[in-house]
């Protein structure tokens, strides 16, 4: 009974670590969530009218819990200091970040030329004013940097982690990038191809988070891909609309919805799919070596 709970080190087992820390992010999420909607609604803040809001709000506190609950974890499941989590300012974090953001514009932008090529998108220059344009590309980012960054710490946090000190890096990838393609598929517009690339895209985080062995590198990645993707293109993100209100170009789809992802985005089509696998490909020959944070 005990080696079913503790390793030969006589800690507890990694599946049980996790299980406790996702059952008490849940818990406290779940609260958090309607703590924030009725902070909101006390300010005359809607939170289904003000989306851009809400989620930057929801996006803050999920990504103080993730970093707290997963730094406690570690420290008291296995004596590890808060930098284990790898979002400290340490070993090249500002490189590693920059070369995430340029990754990441470059990925999205091959999907886009795909797509382009093959005659389904097209894109003129959205006609606004500059004011709109810079408010909207400043604030855009903002929000989108605060949601990639908790998905990150939760993704590819904690539990990812736990699983590659176990020796189980595969494993981590697998489980992650699974529950990574589960939460998106009550996103609007969902298809089978948008939910097999959002898996194929939580293994293109992991091979990136095991690359560099700190949240910085992957979150650069998954930041440019969103706000390059909205607020550049003006394409849906993971079939949202509305987190950049004037985005730099207006996208023209014309289909079909296999290659572009129609209203999903361009995340719904088999352009991204051609793009994360070039991309994975990069970042596995990338003279990078790996430097864990504890």
């Amino acid at each position: 009974m005990n080696y079913l709970f503790f390793n030969e080190s006589n800690k507890l087992r990694s599946g049980w670590r996790i299980a406790i820390f996702l059952f008490v992010f849940f818990l406290v999420a779940t609260f958090l969530t309607i703590l924030q909607s009725d902070v909101l609604r006390r300010f005359a803040i809607d939170p289904i009218e003000s989306k851009t809001i809400y989620f930057a709000v929801n996006g803050a506190g999920l990504l103080v819990l993730s970093l707290v609950l997963g730094g406690a974890a570690g420290r008291l499941f296995e004596d590890l200091p808060f930098r284990s989590i790898g979002a400290s300012f340490a070993n090249g974090w500002l490189g590693h970040l920059l070369l995430g953001l340029l990754i990441g514009a470059i990925t999205l932008a091959i999907a886009v030329l795909i797509a382009f090529l093959c005659g389904g998108e097209r894109f003129e220059f959205n006609a606004s004013d500059t004011s709109s344009l810079t408010a909207s590309l400043g604030i855009s980012l903002v929000v989108i940097a605060i949601n990639a960054a908790w998905e990150e710490a939760f993704f590819r946090g904690y539990i990812f982690q736990t699983l590659t000190r176990s020796d189980l890096a595969w494993l981590a990838v697998v489980l992650t990038s699974a529950f990574f393609g589960l939460v998106h598929l009550d996103n609007p517009n969902a298809t089978a191809i948008s939910t097999g690339n959002t898996i194929l895209a939580g293994v293109w985080f992991g091979l990136a988070y095991l690359k560099t062995r700190n949240l910085w590198f992957v979150w650069g990645i998954h930041l440019m891909w969103n706000w390059v993707q909205g607020a550049v293109f003006g394409i849906e993100i993971s079939g949202m609309t509305g987190l950049a209100t004037t985005p730099l170009l207006r996208e023209i789809d014309t289909g079909p919805t296999w290659l572009t992802g129609s209203t999903y985005g361009i995340e719904g089509g088999v352009a991204c799919t051609f793009a994360l696998i070039i991309s994975m490909a990069l970042i596995h020959f990338l003279p990078i070596k790996a430097e864990p944070p504890a």
